[in-house]
C-alpha cells in the first residue's frame, strides 16, 4: 500500500493541542489512530481561524508549498468566519465562497484532492431539549459551493447534529470540556464549554469523518484500520 498524505486547514475543533489543556482535542488530532500507518496526517488547523484569517496569516502558502500529487486536502472552517471582528468575518455566500475556494485551487494546482466538511455543532439545547442552530448560512454556503466546484463534501455538521441529539443535553456533555471544579487537574475551577472537545468527543468525530470518507467512496477510506 502506496503512503498517502492528509492535509488538514480548520480551526479550534479540528486542530492540535499540548498537554497543558488534557483532555482538550480536536478531532484532527486523534484521526491518525484510526488510520494505517500508511497514512499520513499533517494537521495545520489552527485555534480561532477563519477562512481569511489562515490565508492573512499565511498558513494556506504553508501547505501550498509542501503539498503534492496524490494528497488529501481536508477544509473545515465557519466557527469564526461568523465572528464580528474584521479580522475573521467573511459573509457566506460570497467573501466565505471565495476564500474557501482558494483552498480548494490550491489543491487542485498541486495535484492534490480538496474535501470540504461543513462545521461541526456547538452543544446548545434549548430549554425544551432541542438542539439550536448556531452556524447560520454558512453551512449551506459551503455546500453550494462543493457542488458548483465538483468536491466532496462531508456534511459534518449535520452527522453531529445527529450525535449530540442522540445523546440529549446531560450526555453530550461528555463529548466536550464539561468538568466539576478540582475534577482535572488543567481545569482546577472546572469547566462549561461546549464548543471544544474532550479526547473522547475529538474521537467520536473522527470516526463521523471517517464514516464520511466511506460513504463518499474516496481512496482515503482504503487506508482506514
Amino acid at each position: 500500500m502506496e503512503t498517502v498524505r492528509i492535509w488538514m486547514a480548520g480551526d479550534s475543533t479540528m486542530s492540535n493541542y499540548d498537554e497543558s489543556v488534557a483532555p482538550r482535542m480536536g478531532w484532527g488530532q486523534v484521526l491518525g489512530r484510526f488510520l494505517k500507518p500508511e497514512a499520513v496526517v499533517i494537521n495545520k488547523a489552527a485555534s480561532g481561524r477563519s477562512t481569511k484569517s489562515f490565508i492573512n496569516e499565511g498558513r494556506l502558502d504553508e501547505i501550498r508549498e509542501g503539498i503534492g500529487p496524490g494528497d488529501y486536502f481536508l477544509i473545515q472552517f465557519g466557527h469564526n468566519d461568523e465572528k464580528p471582528d474584521e479580522e475573521r468575518r467573511t459573509e457566506p455566500y460570497t467573501t466565505y465562497k471565495q476564500y474557501l475556494k482558494q483552498y480548494i485551487d490550491t489543491a487542485r494546482e498541486k495535484g492534490a484532492h480538496p474535501v470540504l466538511l461543513t462545521s461541526v455543532e456547538r452543544r446548545k439545547f434549548d430549554e425544551a431539549g432541542r438542539l439550536m442552530d448556531t452556524h447560520g448560512e454558512y453551512p449551506a454556503a459551503m455546500k453550494q459551493l462543493a457542488e458548483e466546484e465538483n468536491v466532496p463534501l462531508i456534511d459534518l455538521g449535520a452527522k453531529t447534529r445527529q450525535l449530540l441529539e442522540r445523546l440529549g443535553p446531560e450526555d453530550s456533555k461528555r463529548l466536550f470540556l464539561w468538568f466539576k471544579p478540582g475534577e482535572r487537574e488543567n481545569y482546577p475551577e472546572g469547566a462549561q464549554d461546549d464548543t471544544h472537545f474532550s479526547e473522547y468527543g475529538a474521537e467520536q468525530v473522527a470516526r463521523l469523518a471517517l464514516e464520511g470518507f466511506r460513504e463518499l467512496g474516496l481512496g482515503l477510506a482504503n487506508y482506514i484500520k
